[in-house]
């Protein structure tokens, strides 16, 4: 999870875009009530951007194949089984057949296993986000262990460094405390051969220095990269993965898709890391899994191929290092 503006340890989903108490349901288009809009009042323009962050972006033209790669069903609002079906339901009327759903904290990692049984669309990511290390003790290792021989997990994360979060909250892990659970997760990819989902905010040196020391397992897959074309080439020369995200589409973020041109095909993902990161030009607004073709076709446009081609490449490359089978 990345770019959050939410402090570690919220009871709200961090960087949530939900407006509290909405009744829309999950999946759904439909923007919060307005009652100035409903007095017949003209809104303010501070309304309408609260108004338009509340608001789910539409769904984009279906690109067959595609699976998010990342994703946080729970905080998109996927709380019970019919609102997992009805986020999945969305995604797959738009080409995103499967999704991986990532846990932050132990509370996370149990409800993705379950959700992950609920929908055989959907697969699970257990660990502990890097803000959440020193909840690492005896007993959450063994728990994580018993989930991670569930045969719905897929990946051993959201786990790494987050140096952005150590100045900014009185509940983020101590760096020291984050590298000591890196390391623990590490060694449990290795040792029961499952990919590592890798969380890297501010810490690529260090992050790659820890990997290195500890010994890389076979699939590591750098959720949400967000490196230089400097970092991208020497994370693909090590084959490790990166996933982009709706980050790629921002304006600013020229040394991202510089990065995105140089990862070779095998070595390629795309994910929403919803609710967060929406791509633009609905930046800021409510993200899904639907929302991946936006992404997709992006880096289509970025790499040069056609949309139909990037869509089989990320999501053949998803199903292959993540071991999903066909949908």
């Amino acid at each position: 999870m990345t770019e959050s503006n939410a402090a570690p340890g919220s009871n709200a989903a961090p960087g949530s875009n939900a407006a509290p108490g909405s009744n829309a349901a999950p999946g759904s288009n439909a923007a919060p009530e307005s009652h100035a809009a409903e007095s017949g009042r003209e809104l303010t323009a501070k309304e309408i951007r609260r108004r338009k962050r509340r608001t789910p972006p539409p769904a984009p033209e279906p690109l067959p194949g595609l699976v998010d790669a990342h994703t946080h069903l729970a905080a998109c609002g996927g709380r019970t089984a019919d609102d997992v079906r009805a986020i999945l339901d969305r995604a797959e009327a738009v080409g995103v057949d499967q999704v991986v759903t990532v846990a932050d904290d132990m509370e996370d990692a149990r409800w993705a296993v379950r959700a992950a049984h609920w929908d055989s669309r959907a697969f699970a990511a257990v660990g502990l986000h890097p803000t959440h290390a020193d909840d690492l003790d005896d007993a959450t290792r063994s728990e994580i262990e018993t989930m991670v021989a569930d045969d719905r997990v897929v990946a051993v994360g959201e786990t790494g460094l987050d140096y952005y979060w150590t100045t900014r909250s009185d509940d983020c892990a101590d760096p020291a405390v984050q590298r000591d659970a890196f390391a623990w997760h590490i060694d449990l990819a290795k040792r029961t051969g499952t990919p590592l989902m890798i969380h890297n905010r501010e810490a690529d040196r260090d992050l790659l220095d820890v990997l290195a020391a500890e010994g890389a397992p076979e699939t590591v897959i750098m959720h949400c990269f967000s490196g230089d074309a400097a970092i991208a080439r020497e994370c693909v020369d090590l084959g490790y993965v990166l996933s982009f995200s709706g980050t790629v589409t921002f304006a600013n973020s020229h040394e991202l898709r510089d990065a995105a041109r140089l990862t070779p095909d095998e070595l390629i993902l795309v994910e929403t890391d919803a609710p967060f990161l929406t791509p633009h030009p609905y930046r800021g607004q409510p993200n899904q899994s639907y929302a991946v073709p936006y992404t997709a076709r992006f880096l289509a446009e970025v790499r040069g191929v056609s949309d139909d081609e990037m869509a089989q490449v990320l999501g053949g490359n998803a199903r292959r290092h993540y071991r999903l089978p066909l949908p």
